[in-house]
């Protein structure tokens, strides 16, 4: 038996902020190490953050990441553990998107991206070059003060897998598992036992099971372990990343994380046999004749091994039960992890949410609520971050901290319900009953004096003075009022934000939220708020 213990993370990093993705890496290098795992697999682009943007494109950005690089390697961290470590690298006027492969302080290898998202959110082709020399390695000239620092001159850079003594590893990353041809295919028929797939993903509905049913797929008839690595969390954007960092072998799902989860790191680690990828390799026909006649691919030696061999008190990982979480769970769920995030980097105090008591707004609120009982949840789980974070935010004091997601709410959480003539008792009634199951401060206030008083400016600056359809009006009347209803609300929405803590005698300020849907997105109908993801 050749026995292979291997770790990968889910990370909530953040775009340009190095010192806390560092932290992260550091943090997760030190969980595999303590593990006894040999591989350390990190999300795409981990050391910038995926979410840079045009970042990307400012030389700063790649300097900072080799900079962040050099100080893993002339530490301990990458010791007696093959670390995979993404970020922006420039070779010659390109920039790629790369996974840097490194062992015992020294780069082993640097594997630009193939294949580039490129459709729906993703715009890597903006910032980066897809690698397109697959026939052979090319050797890559460090900046002068990585190379002073770590005594290594040139690097080979490409497409290509690293074979150690005992095995082969080989990085797939993100996009190119789900193109037409994906690496992983040839790389197997060349011997590659170890796929690591380092992944910048968004959360979509039901898109965890593309995922995985991609990752059994590239194992199940061709054999391997594959590694998941992704992002968790709000990185400064709008989308949520969620995670879920998984290991799968010969088609089965041995180690899975979560898909939404408050965490700045969690590790999903997994020990497995690579001799039961050596028997299903050996056992299917098709798969030896293809090997016989297989494109070669480039590989880089290195004389080491990995693996250990047989003890009595190694377990290997045994298959798993998916779990998946209902499509109601992700709609809560995702944009509630996404809502903590942003708040909890803001500086804010909390969220400020004017309540209609219609669909849209009550759907935010409960949201919100959904991410009150997560924070308590984390905190009873044990996760310190979470738990200061709630205290700094909250404003606990004496050694208090949330332990009821309503009491939570009411310290962080503003609902404001703004009703005019025009408002129903049974949409003010249903705001309120929502707020109180949440937890919310409940305010009800009324802005019919406010629109009376810009209607008679109006009428004193015109001698006109609009009226409402139902009363006769005509239609640019009626969408006049109705405008002046919505930036009433925007405006009082504003006011509230920034002067109910000062009310309440806490600092800081509330962060408003809106509630526009799709269709009143794309038609512009919006005000200046934090919109949901």
């Amino acid at each position: 038996m050749r026995l292979l213990k291997v770790a990968t993370f889910n990370l909530n990093q953040w775009a340009m902020d190095f010192d806390c993705n560092m932290k992260n890496i550091k943090d997760s290098i030190s969980r595999a190490k303590e593990a006894g795992a040999v591989i350390r697999l990190g999300p795409e682009l981990e050391i910038t953050g995926y979410g840079c943007e045009d970042h990307f494109s400012e030389l700063d950005t790649v300097n900072h990441a080799w900079d962040c690089l050099k100080e893993l390697l002339l530490g301990d961290w990458t010791d007696g553990i093959l670390c995979s470590f993404g970020m922006p690298v420039i070779k010659g006027s390109e920039r790629y998107n790369c996974q840097v492969l490194c062992l015992n302080r020294k780069i082993v290898m640097i594997r630009p991206k193939m294949w580039l998202a490129n459709d729906g959110n993703y715009r890597e082709l903006r910032w980066f070059t897809a690698w397109k020399q697959k026939e052979h390695l090319e050797d890559f000239l460090l900046p002068s003060d990585i190379s002073d620092a770590l005594s290594q001159t040139m690097v080979p850079f490409g497409y290509g897998y690293i074979q150690f003594l005992d095995t082969a590893v080989a990085a797939e990353v993100c996009e190119e598992l789900f193109s037409p041809i994906p690496p992983h295919a040839e790389l197997a028929l060349n011997g590659v036992e170890v796929f690591l797939n380092a992944s910048g993903s968004h959360h979509q509905l039901r898109k965890l099971d593309i995922r995985l049913r991609a990752f059994i797929g590239a194992t199940h008839t061709r054999g391997g372990v594959y590694m998941y690595s992704n992002h968790q969390g709000c990185d400064g954007g709008r989308l949520y990343y969620d995670g879920c960092a998984c290991i799968v072998v010969n088609g089965d799902v041995v180690a899975q994380g979560s898909q939404f989860s408050l965490k700045d790191v969690e590790m999903v680690v997994a020990q497995v046999d690579l001799d039961a990828v050596a028997s299903l390799r050996g056992s299917i026909s098709s798969f030896q004749e293809q090997a016989s006649c297989k494109p070669k691919v480039s590989s880089v030696s290195v004389p080491y091994k990995l693996c250990e061999s047989f003890k009595l008190q190694m377990l290997l990982s045994s298959p798993l039960k998916i779990q998946y979480h209902s499509p109601e769970e992700e709609i809560a769920y995702g944009p509630g992890c996404w809502l903590w995030d942003y708040l909890r980097r803001s500086g804010a105090s909390g969220f400020l949410l004017p309540l209609s008591g219609g669909a849209d707004s009550s759907s935010v609120a409960a949201i919100v609520g959904c991410m009150c009982q997560l924070v308590v949840k984390e905190i009873a789980n044990g996760d310190e971050q979470v738990k200061a974070d709630a205290i700094r935010i909250g404003h606990y004091a004496d050694g208090q901290f949330p332990i009821d997601s309503k009491e939570f709410a009411r310290r962080i959480f503003y609902t404001v319900f703004m009703g005019s003539e025009n408002s129903s008792n049974a949409t003010r009634m249903r705001a309120k009953v929502l707020a109180e199951e949440i937890g919310s401060w409940h305010l009800d206030v009324s802005i019919d004096g406010v629109v009376s008083a810009l209607l008679s400016l109006f009428q004193t600056l015109t001698g006109k003075r609009p009226r409402y359809k139902v009363d006769g009006g005509s239609n640019i009347e009626n969408l006049g009022l109705q405008n002046i209803q919505a930036r009433i609300r925007m405006v009082l929405a504003f006011m509230l934000a920034s002067l109910l803590p000062w009310v309440h005698s806490k600092p800081g300020f509330y962060l408003v939220l809106g509630s526009s849907n799709v269709d009143e997105g794309l038609r512009g109908y919006l005000t200046k708020v934090l919109k949901m993801p």
